[in-house]
């Protein structure tokens, strides 16, 4: 995975950069606060990142706020790397929009397990997302009947919302995922085909005993 780490202490980034590769991450450095939104700001943004509390430019806490005031489909997993340890300022933090935090100095194995534990809400998340792509996909697909239909007392043919009339079957295959097979009912095979009413009854009540 593609990490951004952000610390304008070099000795910092080169500790956090190591931890990290030796993980086999891929890291984006930034220099300061600037820098690291600009990387956020990229269109292949990488999804965790490391942001020190107090650096030149914008603060990890602000760009925890500009963050979650974008686009939340692709939002970043944030970590806050701080020497703020007291509990006042980690939810402080947290409200900005961080979703973790590590206090300096920080352990190595604790750092990898807590990217470990972003790594894996960016998965689920990645999941979901494309679920909801799928589902809203399959929602264009699908065509629905609503509303009030004008339709004809005398042919029964339907008007559409050009003014169009159609045939029955025709109106709902064109809005619906419905398929017709035809037949004849028993009243107009007696009206129309009067020499084959009889041998109709006689099919229809054998079908109705079974």
């Amino acid at each position: 995975m593609r990490i951004l780490i952000a610390d304008d202490d070099l000795t910092t980034r080169t500790t956090l950069k190591a931890v990290l590769q030796k993980c086999g991450h891929e890291v984006v450095e930034a220099r300061d606060g600037t820098e690291a939104w600009a990387e956020l700001q990229r269109p292949d943004a990488p999804r965790v990142a490391v942001l020190d509390w107090l650096m030149p430019g914008l603060d990890g806490r602000e760009i925890c706020r500009r963050v979650r005031a974008g686009d939340q489909d692709h939002a970043a997993y944030l970590i806050l790397l701080t020497v703020c340890g007291g509990k006042k300022d980690v939810c402080a933090g947290l409200h900005a929009g961080a979703d973790d935090y590590i206090s300096k100095p920080f352990d190595p194995v604790e750092l990898a397990a807590r990217v470990e534990v972003g790594r894996r809400v960016i998965g689920l998340q990645e999941g979901l997302a494309a679920k909801l792509r799928e589902l809203r996909e399959a929602l264009d697909h699908i065509k629905t009947l609503h509303g009030i239909l004008p339709i004809c007392a005398n042919c029964k043919k339907i008007r559409d919302d050009k003014g169009y009339w159609s045939q029955v079957e025709a109106y709902v295959s064109a809005h619906s995922e419905a398929v017709f097979s035809h037949g004849i009912c028993p009243e107009c095979m007696g009206k129309c085909y009067p020499e084959y009413a009889g041998e109709a009854g006689e099919v229809s009540k054998g079908a109705e005993g079974t």
